[in-house]
């Protein structure tokens, strides 16, 4: 549905995207991660024709953004981080005036009460926009861009400055736009990606630096895995005996407990379980194991890991 072919977007000497591909299949919510000035905005903003790449391609459903960009821009819908909305229109005149303004063909009175149904502003038709809330405002920022049905929803940042509750509707919202749509939704909040989307792109300094099912994000990017453990006994014959394990890259010691017990983490090796080892091991040496846990390498860590490792900035403008 959404395919981008060596995307590029130079400020004179600056690279704000950096060569990046990717594509987007139907039905499909993807998250647009990386920090303040990775390049996601600008990225999106190309996405959607509002702004030229320096090179490379951008096709929706076929349609080059570029050379063809009336077919291709009809089949996205967009909702930008500052929602376009005309603040002293009712919410009902506005969506006529952005369903005349996007030439959409469909029944308009039928069209537009569907819309307000989907995201829940029908009983603010009447409201003028300038005195809603925030939340409502944001409500009416994805009614536009869900008018005329298209298949592509670009949405940037589309929680900033809601509170929690706003937040928690517009991520469900999102969720059930995901049934029937293909979903661009970028972000900065690690939770959110998390909670909301079937894949992961993570962006740093205009580069890919990681791109991958949300459920599968920490195992297919960490080279090791971790173990995090309590056990009774000598620290120092627990510590020997762990490091004789097949696939065992190191042991830590983390903390000591009362009743000669200690917590301790053992990486090991991407592809393996060492779980059994560990138990077999702890019984020949008579030291109880009192729990075991995974101890993976979580979102944040490795976001910051990955951002760090590329050089990524939050302070670039050209977010």
């Amino acid at each position: 549905m959404v395919e981008v072919q060596n995307l590029t977007k130079r400020y004179g000497n600056i690279k704000a995207v950096d060569n990046i591909s990717f594509s987007v299949e139907p039905g499909v919510i993807l998250g647009f991660l990386g920090p303040n000035g990775a390049g996601k905005s600008t990225t999106m903003n190309i996405i959607t024709g509002y702004i030229s790449s320096t090179s490379g391609t951008v096709t929706i459903d076929g349609c080059d953004i570029l050379d063809n960009p009336k077919q291709a821009k009809a089949k996205i819908g967009y909702l930008p981080e500052i929602p376009p909305l005309y603040i002293d229109m009712t919410v009902r005149k506005y969506l006529e005036f952005m369903f005349d303004l996007k030439r959409v063909k469909l029944p308009k009175d039928k069209h537009i009460a569907e819309v307000m149904r989907l995201v829940h502003i029908t009983g603010m038709e009447g409201r003028l926009i300038k005195n809603l809330s925030k939340g409502y405002k944001q409500r009416v920022g994805f009614a536009q861009a869900l008018l005329g049905n298209p298949p592509v929803l670009i949405l940037d940042e589309p929680t900033v400055g809601l509170d929690p509750k706003q937040i928690i509707e517009i991520r469900n919202l999102i969720r059930s736009l995901g049934k029937k749509h293909t979903v661009i939704f970028s972000s900065h909040v690690l939770s959110e990606v998390s909670e909301i989307c079937d894949r992961v792109i993570v962006i740093a300094k205009g580069k890919i630096v990681a791109d991958a099912k949300t459920d599968e994000l920490a195992a297919t990017l960490s080279n090791n895995l971790k173990l995090s453990l309590i056990i009774e006994g000598a620290s120092s014959a627990v510590i020997a005996e762990l490091k004789k394990i097949p696939n065992v890259k190191s042991v830590k010691k983390l903390r000591e407990f009362s009743g000669n017990s200690a917590k301790y983490t053992v990486d090991y090796q991407k592809d393996t379980d060492i779980r059994r080892d560990v138990f077999n091991a702890m019984s020949r040496i008579e030291c109880p194991i009192l729990e075991m846990q995974s101890g993976n390498e979580s979102l944040e860590e490795m976001f910051l890991r990955l951002t760090k490792e590329k050089g990524g900035k939050s302070d670039d403008s050209n977010s």
